[in-house]
């Protein structure tokens, strides 16, 4: 192997790895997501901001 495919394949590894640890990362997020209890008191974001008045 030449000297730019081993720079290549070791880039390659490392873009591999970051994308493992996101989707690792995101996948334990959702499921804390999943998991959290509901609280009966939370608002939902979409109710807590109003539609601005529609202009004509």
């Amino acid at each position: 192997m030449d000297k730019n495919t081993r720079n290549n394949m070791s880039r390659e590894d490392r873009l591999a790895a970051r994308l493992r640890d996101n989707l690792r990362r995101r996948k334990a997020q959702a499921r804390a997501m999943n998991n959290a209890p509901a609280d009966s008191d939370a608002v939902d974001a979409t109710e807590s901001l109003p539609n601005p008045p529609h202009e004509s």
